[in-house]
């Protein structure tokens, strides 16, 4: 049974939120219709081109609900959460908010620019998708509909591993993975046997799981041996040298496409990309997925969390918008997903069948068993202080595997800086 273990401190702390309009709207809000009848939602995305689901998600809609058309608002990936608050705090009116991660949905919630779902929610199925909705409680109020929902699971190049006639791997520890990595690694050609991405929470958030610990919670000494690791095998070359993706800005995308690793822990997202990129041609890798290594065999813990829909309270197209959470987030929405290769927050039997029956998704049992993991951590704790620690332990993470400071040292230092903030 797959389980979001929620890991964060009540909502509550925040104080009292506010009241906010239903979510039709007051009657002093405008009509849904433009002159000619039609309407128009905008919604906001980022990355529309290489993000195969939102254009299949609004065309599905478009087509299910005549009359109302649904328009892209991009905003670059990096750049999103910082233009969504901009525009939010300027009045935006864009109908349909893209909640891209839990921290910002919160802090949109919290200053009442979103609107409370909560009745309406009552109202409809979310049982096969409960466990996703739970991480949008708010003090007792939900102000989004999660309609996807990625957890990480291990990547690998079958190529890769037939070539060095190497078992594929399933259900592997920490310590396996590691000598798989030095098996499976060319230095001398830049061909590694593992790719750990940038990103602090392929260190920091694995082990907070997989220690069933809080980030929050300024006790990191659980961290100590994911870092060593990480620094060992940039040291043998088994893994490419952090200071090298980060100054060259390597993608993990061409890490592993382009063959240059065998292996890769990263999120279900990348699952979708991945075989569209191999339907268009970009690429010719020969892929399966994995359970995350764990510090023993067995019971499989990994991280991730959802994505959701969220009506802006500027919005004046509030019905319509209502109709495409329901969409989206439900039976309908899950199938258009399933087939692009996204994973649902809406999650049956019958929808991981048509999931796996995607041309060219790898339906062994060990994918399959990747895909149903017995526990999903929530990949950061929603707080209060939630971005000014997400910053500290940026710093920390990268100045440790750089070289600048010992695992031991960056540790003290996240703790020291982290007890600062709370306080």
């Amino acid at each position: 049974m797959k389980l979001w273990k929620k890991g964060f401190m009540a909502v509550a702390m925040f104080g009292a939120v506010a009241a906010l309009a239903a979510c039709g709207g007051d009657s002093s809000s405008e009509s849904d219709s433009s002159a000619d009848g039609d309407i128009k939602l905008t919604v906001t995305t980022w990355n529309y081109d290489t993000t195969p689901e939102f254009e299949k998600l609004f065309r599905a809609f478009e087509e299910a609900n005549p009359g109302i058309t649904v328009e892209p608002v991009d905003i670059a990936s990096d750049d999103y959460d910082t233009k969504l608050t901009t525009m939010l705090s300027s009045g935006d009116t864009t109908d349909i908010l893209t909640m891209k991660n839990l921290l910002s949905y919160s802090n949109y919630a919290l200053r009442d620019q979103l609107v409370d779902l909560t009745d309406h929610i009552s109202s409809i199925d979310t049982d096969p998708a409960q466990a996703s909705y739970e991480m949008y409680d708010v003090d007792g109020k939900t102000y989004a509909q999660p309609y996807r929902t990625d957890f990480w699971v291990l990547y690998y190049n079958k190529k890769m591993f037939d070539d060095a006639g190497v078992d594929y791997p399933s259900n592997i520890t920490w310590d396996e993975y590691e000598e798989l990595a030095s098996k499976l690694s060319n230095p001398d050609e830049q061909v590694y046997g593992a790719y750990q991405h940038t990103w602090r929470s392929t260190t920091q958030a694995i082990a907070a799981a997989q220690n069933d610990a809080n980030l929050i919670d300024p006790s990191y000494d659980y961290l100590e041996s994911y870092y060593d690791r990480a620094l060992r095998m940039q040291d043998d070359q088994s893994q490419m040298d952090f200071g090298t993706a980060k100054s060259t800005k390597v993608t993990y995308q061409s890490q592993f496409e382009n063959s240059k690793t065998a292996m890769m822990y990263m999120g279900t997202w990348y699952m979708g990309a991945l075989m569209t990129n191999i339907d268009d041609g970009k690429t010719n890798v020969e892929w399966g997925i994995a359970e995350m290594p764990q510090n023993e065999k067995g019971d499989v813990t990994t991280f991730g969390s959802p994505t959701a829909y969220a009506i802006n309270k500027n919005s004046k197209n509030q019905e319509a918008a209502q109709k495409f959470l329901d969409f989206c987030s439900g039976e309908e929405g899950a199938k258009v997903l399933a087939e692009v290769g996204v994973v649902p927050s809406y999650k049956t039997d019958a929808i991981d069948e048509l999931y796996f029956s995607r041309e060219g998704m790898p339906a062994d049992e060990v994918s399959k068993k990747a895909f149903n993991p017995e526990t999903v951590a929530i990949e950061f704790p929603v707080d209060k202080n939630g971005p000014a620690i997400d910053k500290v332990l940026q710093e920390e993470h990268d100045l440790i595997m750089v070289g600048d400071e010992t695992p031991k040292e960056g540790i003290a230092n996240m703790e020291k800086r982290v007890k600062s903030e709370i306080e």
